[in-house]
């Protein structure tokens, strides 16, 4: 089990664990229609909490809460590897904020809990996302045809998966 008191400190900002009170502003932030166009409000109230498999971290700048980011490990030591989804709040756009929350969990995944690949899935339009995520070093991989249902239309989009590797970082 998780240490609630543990911290992954960056430069300009900390991850820390989800806590109930951070449930409201992050939902505030899902309601967004620039942030909720990529990550859809969860309809099951008790979201961040709702799948045990899934570790999600607040992202605090200056004591603030402005997104989350959270990771989904793999355990079958023959396919090791982590996952990682990100968003951060309007107020937090455009101050290279992802890049360095991403690149934050990502050391902490490979340096703590020693996986030697992340991947991440962003939809294919999500261009900003994907520049985000190159940025730091993730390598486009290939095209995840029909992959998830698009919040917009209700019909299914494509995602790129991208990866990284530990000596790539």
């Amino acid at each position: 089990m998780r240490n609630e008191n543990e911290r992954i400190e960056g430069e300009r900002l900390r991850l820390r664990p989800v806590v109930a009170d951070d449930v409201p502003t992050l939902r505030d932030y899902l309601r967004d229609p620039g942030v909720g166009r990529w990550w859809p409000l969860p309809e099951d109230e008790r979201w961040p909490f709702d799948d045990d498999a899934v570790t999600p971290w607040t992202i605090e700048v200056d004591g603030q809460v402005a997104g989350m980011i959270q990771y989904l490990e793999e355990a079958d030591p023959d396919y090791r590897h982590a996952s990682i989804d990100v968003f951060l709040g309007p107020p937090f756009h455009g101050r290279g904020l992802g890049p360095e929350a991403v690149a934050t969990l990502v050391r902490y995944l490979i340096d703590v809990r020693g996986h030697h690949r992340i991947t991440i899935d962003p939809a294919l339009e999500n261009e900003r996302a994907i520049a985000t995520y190159e940025k730091i070093g993730f390598r486009r991989v290939g095209v995840l045809r029909q992959y998830e249902r698009d919040v917009l239309t209700g019909g299914w989009h494509d995602n790129l998966l991208l990866d990284l590797l530990a000596d790539e970082l």
